[in-house]
């Protein structure tokens, strides 16, 4: 049983990849990074020594510390954290815990560099329907919480991307882009190791939706059209890209729980 400032793998694990997932912290020393350079879906990495300069970004947040084992480095931070007014617990078992149930890894060297806010940078084309909207939501629930999306002229992407030193995205020509009769969606799932049975049906959806390809899945059809109505609610591409968060965490949440639920009227009457 864990400690009542300690989570497990199983309820992190759950967590992961919703609007209430907690802010990941890894705290490995380099030497066990650099022997296995991966990190837990939507972690960062900052020195176990350094909390005090990690605390004011994170507050208000709820903080999950791991390192390589759970034990004295990240009992240690977790408890600097907490000294510093925020909610903060240690994964159990660390590092090694998540890697040995078969979870998930991201590989770092599929992450671009971080800016100085340490903030990963993506740009693609303005005007966002299906594509451009999945994809910075899987970035920001797995991969970095704090990305940042830049949607400009189709013509302008790659000169952007040069200048502001973002990554380019969904355009033709460079490497998070379709690949064949899969879209960038698929992409991002394959290079950052996230292919889980829910990732991969909605990644299906996805791609029906994307490429007019509904005889994929028969939600494909429900996505392009919220997709489409979205695109037309909102002018701002940002303000799209909130509102489509949350239409990508309720088909997230189906594709992993309620894949087995359905609906009928009259409800069903119990009786004595």
């Amino acid at each position: 049983m864990p400690s009542p400032t300690e989570i497990t793998v199983p309820q992190l694990s759950r967590l992961i990849g919703t609007p209430d997932a907690p802010a990941i912290v890894d705290v490995r020393v380099d030497e066990d990074f650099d022997a296995d350079p991966r990190l837990i879906p939507s972690a960062k990495r900052h020195p176990f020594d350094r909390m005090d300069t990690l605390a004011p970004r994170l507050a208000g947040r709820r903080v999950v510390v791991s390192c390589q084992k759970g034990l004295k480095l990240s009992q240690g931070a977790a408890a600097v954290l907490r000294d510093h007014g925020l909610s903060a617990e240690t994964l159990q078992g660390g590092f090694v815990a998540w890697r040995d149930a078969a979870l998930p890894l991201i590989p770092t060297g599929k992450l671009p560099e971080a800016n100085r806010e340490g903030r990963t940078v993506w740009v693609t084309r303005h005007r966002p329907k299906i594509d451009r909207i999945a994809c910075p939501w899987l970035i920001r629930r797995f991969v970095d919480p704090n990305a940042q999306f830049l949607f400009v002229a189709p013509s302008e992407v790659l000169a952007v991307a040069d200048r502001f030193e973002a990554t380019p995205f969904d355009v033709e020509d460079v490497f998070w882009s379709h690949r064949g009769e899969k879209c960038t969606f698929d992409a991002m799932v394959e290079e950052f190791a996230l292919a889980t049975e829910p990732l991969e049906r909605l990644a299906t959806i996805v791609r029906g939706a994307d490429t007019n390809r509904h005889d994929l899945a028969p939600e494909a059809s429900g996505l392009l059209a919220a997709s489409l109505g979205l695109s037309r609610m909102y002018r701002d591409d940002l303000e799209q890209l909130e509102a489509g968060m949350l239409l990508y965490d309720a088909f997230y949440r189906w594709c992993r729980d309620a894949t087995d639920e359905g609906h009928d009227w009259p409800a069903a009457v119990t009786r004595n």
